[in-house]
């Protein structure tokens, strides 16, 4: 009887490895995407933040020294010192787009603190009152899964914050 099961250990493992290594690839990837979602929201609050300075320092180049600042850890960022302008215009040469739209009582959308601030009920057009960046990241090519991931991700991220008048 001992004869018969010596070669069972062989085929469940030949059975198995083909899903223990799809499951190790799986979270390989999840890993990956995670960290670039992370990273890429911070890459929006640094470019807001940046902006916020005063009325001035609003620009896309500001908010995308800033958002290359804080992606330069991910793998195809390297040799990366351009942004693209749109979401549109982001590609595997070009991985990241930053811009920043100035946020008033009067714009839409609306900054999230003008309800009920004294400074939008002028009759004047109020200034700037915080600024909106947006950073919009595609990962670097990574090993697909069927119908879950795709080679690449392509991450939009925004961070809004008041404007710091000096």
């Amino acid at each position: 009887m001992r004869m018969r099961n010596k070669g069972s250990a062989v085929v469940e493992m030949a059975l198995m490895t083909p899903w223990l290594v799809f499951l190790f690839v799986g979270i390989l990837d999840a890993g990956f995407y995670s960290y670039a979602a992370i990273c890429t929201e911070n890459a929006a609050r640094a470019a807001a933040l940046q902006t916020a300075v005063n009325t001035a320092s609003e620009t896309n180049d500001v908010a995308c020294s800033a958002a290359l600042q804080e992606l330069n850890g991910l793998p195809n960022m390297v040799g990366v010192t351009t942004c693209a302008t749109t979401a549109g215009g982001v590609t595997s040469a070009d991985p990241v787009a930053a811009w920043v739209v100035p946020l008033s009582c009067t714009s839409s959308p609306e900054c999230a603190d003008c309800v009920g601030n004294a400074a939008c009920s002028v009759t004047a057009p109020p200034p700037p009152q915080s600024a909106q960046a947006w950073v919009t990241y595609q990962s670097a090519q990574m090993i697909p899964i069927p119908g879950i991931l795709r080679s690449r991700l392509t991450l939009t991220r925004s961070a809004e914050v008041r404007l710091v008048q000096q």
